[in-house]
């Protein structure tokens, strides 16, 4: 007689525990495989930009066809919040980009928190080259814009535009290539857009924020104080934060400066350290689940004892992992199938008809920008990575060419998402900011495409 086997589905097994079927109907495998196809397809980075390019050239399209006027009236449609006597009224193009852009600006801080605890800004020697290739990404392509200005003030307060990168565009872009991109290489483009990030959200806390009212900061303090003590708690559920994450954006947008750096502030205060607790989360969720497994042998069916146990089954699961590393992949794919596809629809919308580029205003605007992203970054980049290994400060990563890094340069060129959010908040003038937009969507089509033709010309000299 064969060993008794504990794993098998005994008979005096509940109905409600059905026993493993081999026959399984064909349209449940069928949806089956759909589902797994689609998170999967969630999952891979190139689709990402894929849908956010194909949301820029929708935008496009709208506001230059015949119903151009519906798509203005959409994005300036009211919304309205009424609460007893409060009464908050906002207009959708600004809760996409001062609401939505904030879970997008959660994400981007939760990823630097991570980098800098465990990934590539951990160790101060490995994250320098980042640090300065970046830093030279950043101060070319404003240096060459300024250039274009000829002084004229209104058209410097665009000096930011060009200094952002696009992750999700740049990495998707260099996804493309396949598996000739050595994963190094990767992580070095990574590491240099999220130090990107960084430079973009202290230029926009620093000088795109409006004359500060000072009350503000009382009300963001509150909003700073509940989530130090949710965290002190160890309140683990996401949806307890919130509150406290809604009163830091009012009391930041009360003050002046720009509302989504919320979420930077909210993405840098993650727990990156799993709670204590008494026993391990794994022990924990073993135990819960082996509880459930002796009520079914014992044949009964307790639906409160079943939700119970699969409730704690399911914490010890989710604290698995630290917040910091969980929250950024649950959020992922809303970010990136969602919430910048939407401010791409929102903001990607220029009106060719209604740019003169005669003007020299938006003429300059334009080309400064297109200049300094196409050619501004790439050479920003490898000048400073150049000058970083020749002094010593920092050596290329083991598996990154000279090739590689010139590839990375490229597509830094690829501003999108930020370039236009930072246009936004530089540009009041509507013919300057079309002029602006213009330049972004130029320059951004150009570096992914020179960036693809150049990785294919030259893949086989990428890794070493």
């Amino acid at each position: 007689m064969p060993p008794h086997d504990h794993t098998s589905t005994p008979q005096n097994l509940h109905p409600q525990f059905p026993a493993p079927s081999p026959r399984i109907p064909a349209l449940q495998q069928a949806t089956g495989k759909a589902s797994a196809a689609f998170v999967r397809m969630l999952h891979i980075e190139s689709m990402s930009g894929i849908v956010l390019l194909i949301a820029a050239a929708i935008a496009l399209i709208w506001a230059n066809s015949s119903w151009a006027d519906s798509y203005f009236a959409t994005w300036h449609a009211p919304l309205a919040l009424t609460l007893g006597p409060w009464n908050w009224s906002m207009d959708l193009h600004f809760f996409v980009n001062d609401v939505l852009m904030t879970i997008f600006f959660l994400v981007v801080g939760m990823e630097i928190r991570r980098e800098m605890v465990n990934g590539a800004l951990s160790d101060v020697r490995q994250a320098m080259l980042p640090i300065i290739a970046a830093l030279g990404g950043v101060v070319v392509p404003a240096l060459i814009y300024v250039a274009f200005t000829h002084s004229d003030p209104l058209l410097l307060n665009g000096w930011a535009i060009p200094t952002a990168t696009d992750i999700a565009f740049a990495v998707g872009v260099l996804a493309l290539l396949g598996k000739s991109i050595p994963g190094p290489l990767r992580i070095f483009l990574l590491a240099l857009a999220i130090i990107d990030d960084i430079v973009a959200v202290l230029i926009i806390a620093f000088f795109y924020s409006g004359g500060l009212d000072y009350s503000g900061f009382g009300i963001a303090l509150v909003g700073l104080a509940l989530v130090l003590l949710l965290n002190r708690m160890g309140v683990a559920s996401a949806w307890a934060y919130v509150v406290p994450g809604a009163i830091l954006w009012l009391g930041l947008l009360k003050t002046g400066a720009h509302p989504t750096l919320a979420g930077v502030v909210l993405g840098l205060m993650t727990p990156v350290v799993m709670r204590p607790a008494p026993q391990h989360y794994l022990d924990v969720a073993q135990q819960a689940l082996q509880r459930i497994r002796t009520h079914a042998h014992q044949g009964q069916f307790d639906i409160d004892v079943l939700q119970h146990q699969l409730r704690i089954a399911g914490a010890a699961q989710r604290d698995l992992l630290p917040p910091v590393f969980r929250l950024p992949a649950l959020l992922h794919p809303w970010v990136a199938f969602g919430v910048m596809p939407i401010f791409a629809l929102a903001n990607a919308g220029v009106q060719f008809d209604g740019i003169d580029l005669s003007a020299t205003g938006p003429q300059t605007a334009a080309l400064g920008v297109l200049v300094a992203l196409v050619l501004g970054k790439p050479i920003g980049v490898f000048l400073a990575t150049v000058l970083a290994v020749r002094t010593g400060v920092s050596a290329l990563p083991a598996g990154v060419t000279w090739h590689g890094v010139a590839l990375v340069g490229v597509l830094a060129g690829i501003g999108f998402t930020m370039a236009i959010f930072v246009a936004g908040l530089a540009f009041t003038d509507p013919a300057l900011l079309g002029a602006a937009k213009l330049g972004i969507l130029g320059a951004s089509a150009t570096a992914a495409v020179v960036g693809l033709a150049y990785g294919f010309a030259v893949r086989h000299k990428l890794s070493r």
